[in-house]
């Protein structure tokens, strides 16, 4: 209070307002990039230079040396392709947010089904964007995390809407819609075992819960699920 009276009395009304909104004027939002094309890079790098809300501080080709940057420069937000061949997927975004936990991260992917969605999701990350969406919705997705807020581009929004419903009404997991929506495509339990990166028994085991839990007897019934609750889009 003394400091405005200060001011108000010591310069002109206009000088005062305008050096108040200077003062004010919000510090740019401190990305790192990280991908491992070289041409999505410059795009994205294009995208947020062109926007003086953003400044991007390090523009880096794999998991590795993003996580440096990380550590080192400690941006606001962490733009990262979860396709580069040195991550781990929700491991990696885990791992980044326990150890910087004042940057946040936005996820990059190709992927718009559900259950990849919801890992990375629940491992920390606050945004997830298609990367042919990228131009479009970038920007707002590294906003909305700056301010702690989730970003989820809307095709992949309806993906989780029906995992939801899915999980609610048949009380199962992530996993077991992952598998029963493979099911109903029509993959063996050996071919979804290598989608997953899981064993055929392990794989049987979640089939065995998910005719329990569902109480459907063959896999015609679960292809009529799957359809009702719309797991067989994309």
């Amino acid at each position: 209070m003394v400091s405005h009276l200060h001011l108000a009395s010591d310069q002109p009304q206009q000088s005062t307002s305008r050096g108040h909104a200077e003062q004010e004027a919000p510090a740019p939002i401190r990305v790192v990039l990280a991908d491992d094309h070289q041409l999505m890079r410059q795009t994205l790098r294009e995208l947020l230079d062109a926007d003086p809300a953003f400044e991007v501080i390090a523009v880096e080709h794999d998991f590795s040396a993003a996580a440096r940057a990380v550590a080192q420069q400690r941006p606001h937000v962490l733009v990262l392709d979860l396709s580069m061949s040195d991550s781990h997927g929700p491991d990696t975004v885990r791992m980044l947010r326990k150890r910087h936990p004042d940057t946040q991260i936005t996820v990059l992917t190709t992927d718009d089904s559900a259950v990849p969605v919801q890992r990375v999701l629940d491992a920390g990350a606050l945004g997830y964007v298609l990367k042919e969406l990228a131009d479009a919705e970038l920007p707002d997705a590294v906003r909305a995390a700056s301010h702690g807020h989730i970003y989820i581009s809307p095709r992949v929004g309806v993906r989780l809407d029906e995992l939801y419903s899915a999980m609610a009404h048949g009380r199962i997991t992530p996993r077991e819609v992952e598998v029963l929506r493979l099911i109903a495509l029509g993959h063996t339990s050996v071919e979804i075992a290598r989608k997953l990166n899981l064993s055929p028994r392990t794989i049987e085991t979640h089939r065995a819960h998910i005719h329990q839990k569902l109480g459907l007897a063959t896999r015609a019934e679960l292809v009529r699920y799957a359809l009702q609750r719309g797991l067989l889009r994309g």
